[in-house]
């Protein structure tokens, strides 16, 4: 169970958010939008009551709202998704994209009002301050609390808030890049995708605790590398357990040698891989959250 003193506020936000979200992008029961209320139990059973999906992931949106409707839970949890279009590599989000897939996101969530709004990838044809104005309207009229972005730089992001501030309108202030002790060495879906992980980043990271925003980190185990499910150096196990975006994106020496070195710290502490990749994730000194996924019921996110 977790534990309650770990939830923190996100301003903005009703509840207090669990630093765990259940990511449904890797969840197929989510996906095929059926079949998925036993494991949505027994996530919200174990004290993960933040959920993070998008338009892009099946029907997982479909999924999370009737079980939230069946379940008459819906002011007990926190709601993420995300809109944008990308379509041979190539992104498309504006003011009608926004507005065309958060109401279908409504619609399909069975909610008046989205927790964290999030613009899925960043469309430098689009000027920040039309995100701004429309993200804004939409606040205004009640259908989302916060917004945000994933996949962006940190520098195209602040370029957006200070025109919120200068128009004294509401900032993006919520962002979910990549961030893990697996490094992300390819963009696994296209169109920009954002981490946080490697050297080369580190001032990225150093912005976002200097400016203490919300970071919702995706892919938090490595998309399973870190799950402990193989040991390092087993390329063939890995094959096996990994999916090809897993592959493509984290299957090389470098995290190979940084799964070597999660499991000797995991034998010296008497934790698991996974704990031990979750420590290093909250070590960072962002003020962070971790998506994490599991399709099974029985498995311990």
């Amino acid at each position: 169970m977790l534990d309650k003193n770990l939830y923190r506020t996100i301003p903005g936000l009703p509840l207090p958010v669990p630093p765990i979200f259940l990511g449904t992008a890797m969840a197929p029961l989510m996906q095929c939008g059926e079949g998925s209320s036993a494991l949505l139990d027994r996530v919200f059973a174990s004290g993960v009551t933040a959920f993070d999906t998008a338009r892009s992931y099946g029907r997982a949106e479909e999924a999370l709202g009737a079980w939230m409707e069946s379940r008459g839970c819906r002011s007990d949890v926190t709601v993420l998704t995300k809109c944008g279009d990308i379509r041979n590599g190539v992104v498309k989000v504006d003011r009608q994209v926004i507005t065309e897939q958060m109401s279908r996101s409504l619609d399909a969530l069975r909610t008046g009002c989205i927790d964290i709004f999030l613009l899925h990838r960043d469309d430098p044809n689009t000027p920040v301050e039309e995100f701004i104005d429309t993200l804004n309207k939409a606040k205004n009229a009640g259908l989302i609390r916060v917004f945000g972005v994933s996949n962006w730089s940190h520098l195209r992001i602040a370029k957006a808030n200070r025109y919120a501030a200068e128009k004294g309108l509401s900032g993006f202030s919520v962002s979910s890049p990549n961030y893990s002790l697996a490094l992300q060495l390819k963009d696994l879906w296209g169109g920009g995708c954002i981490t946080l992980s490697g050297p080369e980043n580190a001032d990225a990271r150093a912005w976002y605790r200097k400016n203490r925003m919300p970071v919702i980190a995706y892919s938090g185990l490595g998309r399973g590398f870190c799950s402990g499910r193989f040991r390092a150096g087993d390329y063939e196990a890995a094959r096996r357990i990994l999916d090809s975006y897993a592959c493509d994106g984290f299957l090389y020496p470098e995290n190979m040698e940084r799964l070597r070195r999660a499991e000797i710290l995991a034998e010296q502490k008497g934790l698991t891989v996974p704990e031990i990749a979750m420590r290093y994730l909250f070590g960072s000194g962002m003020n962070l959250f971790a998506v994490v996924s599991t399709s099974s019921p029985e498995r311990k996110l």
